[in-house]
């Protein structure tokens, strides 16, 4: 959410983003919307202002006639005032639906686009490996190898169902103790979190997934809902908080399941790993002062914190830059990188980094006292540390071998009791 005092002296500026976010979104509404709030709001208060002033002169008015008229005002006073306030819900509710509509606005440095295809590589790390055989899908190897079962995982679960199996299970297991050992040696600072996943809807609406991202959210019959990502209680976390600036930034490797429904992906990925509905992930959320030089520097480092997993796998992978219209609302950058699937010939997403500044922090109302002491909204970056099972698919697809057995990473061989093979059974 954007302050409105902004939106109404920039009105320009969000035209712009939601050009170039390819958001419907007429700025002109929502002014619109916001006089009417105005002058109902100056209206009530001076209304109420007339009834406080007649409340004070009626004991002092002896003559009847006098207090019968003044009476009568008053009542017509109130009636008027009713009238106002019923409004004014009215009026209120359209505002902060057309509030919660306003697009961010993206970095200079976002290029222009429709979707994820128009997305611009800016950077390539490791060698894609070449094969001598036709590279098997990691569907076929987690068959063969029995480290999944999809079939029954569709019985049991419904589609995109899965089991992981043997070294399957191992294996995410040990990608989970990769991950907390990385940033336990090198980036201790971030505070480790296990996080809900069952979360309200008001958490939802203050990290921005709502009510944009409604379709693709499990909802209970509690009218509560399943995050997509630990970020939604990490964040929520700190809702309605005032930090001290000594505290900035706040750094947090939080843990989760994850729900997603994938709506609108139906005929894409129907089986295996990578559009699952349920998934596990490590999140990094950083909380930081007001200050664009210090987003975009932390969100180099999430970016890094994230490549430095994936080069201890030996994966490759490369990083675009997401377009306009790839980005979320509230994005004011996202980094999407895309670790390589031999199966497929082509990258596949493994994670999203994003900076807001402080369009989430003024929805959850996340503030710190700065220096001079007043009152700011911090700004708030999150990135993938990791999510499983999709990472299993660059596993076991690069690390395959010519007679169907796959390498286990190193650094993954001391989480799997030093086994450096996988072999069928």
């Amino acid at each position: 959410m954007l302050d409105i005092k902004f939106i109404r002296e920039n009105p320009d500026l969000i035209s712009e983003a939601a050009r170039k976010k390819h958001v419907k979104f007429d700025v002109k509404d929502l002014v619109k919307a916001d006089d009417m709030r105005r002058e109902l709001l100056v209206s009530i208060e001076s209304k109420r202002a007339g009834q406080n002033e007649a409340s004070q002169r009626l004991p002092q008015i002896k003559d009847d006639a006098a207090k019968r008229e003044l009476l009568g005002q008053m009542k017509l006073l109130k009636e008027d005032l009713q009238k106002e306030e019923e409004k004014l819900k009215e009026v209120m509710k359209n505002w902060q639906e057309l509030m919660l509509r306003v697009p961010n606005i993206p970095d200079v440095s976002v290029p222009e686009g429709e979707s994820d295809a128009n997305n611009k590589e800016v950077k390539k790390w490791g060698e894609i490996p070449k094969f001598d055989f036709a590279p098997k899908s990691h569907i076929d190897l987690a068959e063969s190898l029995d480290l999944a079962d999809f079939e029954t995982g569709a019985k049991v679960a419904g589609f995109r169902g899965y089991f992981l199996k043997n070294e399957g299970a191992e294996l995410e297991f040990a990608v989970w103790q990769l991950a907390v050992d990385l940033f336990r040696e090198k980036h201790p600072e971030y505070h480790m979190m296990l996080v809900p996943s069952l979360v309200r809807r008001e958490t939802l609406l203050g990290t921005g997934y709502l009510p944009q991202g409604e379709d693709d959210l499990y909802k209970t019959q509690d009218a509560d809902y399943l995050a997509g990502t630990a970020e939604v209680a990490t964040m929520s976390y700190f809702a309605d908080k005032v930090l001290k600036k000594d505290e900035l930034p706040k750094k947090v490797l939080a843990f989760s399941p994850a729900f997603r429904r994938e709506a609108g992906s139906y005929s894409k990925d129907v089986k295996g790993l990578y559009r699952v509905h349920e998934f596990m992930k490590f999140e990094q959320v950083i909380l930081c002062e007001a200050s664009h030089e210090e987003s975009v520097k932390f969100h180099e480092e999430l970016l890094a914190n994230a490549e430095n997993i994936l080069q201890t796998l030996q994966i490759p992978y490369h990083v675009v830059v997401s377009c306009g219209g790839d980005l979320g609302l509230g994005q004011v950058k996202k980094y999407d990188i895309e670790a390589w699937m031999p199966s497929k010939g082509k990258y596949g997403e493994t994670h999203s980094c994003s900076y807001f500044h402080d369009f989430q922090t003024r929805r959850l109302n996340i503030k710190y006292k700065d220096t001079d002491g007043k009152l700011k909204f911090a700004h708030s970056l999150n990135n993938t540390a990791i999510a499983t099972p999709r990472i299993l698919i660059q596993i076991l697809e690069n690390y395959q071998q010519a007679d169907g057995t796959v390498n286990v990473p190193d650094a993954l061989q001391k989480y799997m009791g030093g086994k450096k093979v996988i072999g069928k059974k």
